[in-house]
């Protein structure tokens, strides 16, 4: 049973030989793919498009890339970046997150009422109504599953201002699902 590459692995052997490159993409395809739908992509061409354009990016400027910093969260940013430029280039604004969310992912047990149901419909409606910039952590905090450095990394601030985007998300995603009625 063989032992599989690692990504740093990966990129010296792209780097030798570009035929491996495709080792980089079946490992990273469904993560991105996933992303980008959570940042708000739904048809699923476009999401292949954007994709696409991150694969040819990452392609690019693998010269570049720091093996000081974890791989996944530079092209997680890249695909961020790439995302948000598909968002600005059709002036359109991210749509709903289609996922079922856990309140306990959001909320610590013991901020909860153990008789309070969540709706996955409801608290869905209710984040699509944070501004981008709290939406972002979200996704990558609780459906990406990212850590405040690599988060840090992939939307380049300082691990201070993520958790403290973390911590407002919480707390206006807290008072939306006290005072709507969704």
């Amino acid at each position: 049973m063989s032992e599989e590459p690692t990504d740093i692995e990966l990129i010296h052997a792209t780097l030798q030989d570009n035929e491996s490159y495709r080792h980089v993409i079946a490992r990273y395809r469904p993560k991105l793919l996933r992303y980008i739908g959570r940042l708000g992509v739904r048809d699923g061409q476009q999401q292949e498009d954007i994709l696409q354009e991150v694969f040819i990016k990452v392609y690019r400027h693998l010269n570049a890339y720091n093996e000081a910093f974890p791989f996944s969260s530079w092209i997680y940013r890249i695909t961020h970046n790439e995302t948000m430029s598909y968002f600005r280039r059709k002036r359109l604004q991210p749509l709903s997150l289609d996922v079922l969310l856990h309140a306990d992912l959001i909320f610590p047990a013991a901020e909860i009422p153990a008789e309070e149901t969540f709706d996955p419909e409801r608290i869905t409606m209710v984040l699509n109504q944070l501004d981008q910039k709290y939406k972002d952590v979200i996704v990558l905090k609780y459906f990406e599953d990212k850590s405040y450095d690599e988060m840090a990394d992939i939307l380049q601030k300082p691990p201070g201002t993520i958790a403290t985007l973390i911590n407002r998300a919480k707390q206006k995603l807290k008072v939306l699902l006290e005072t709507k009625n969704i």
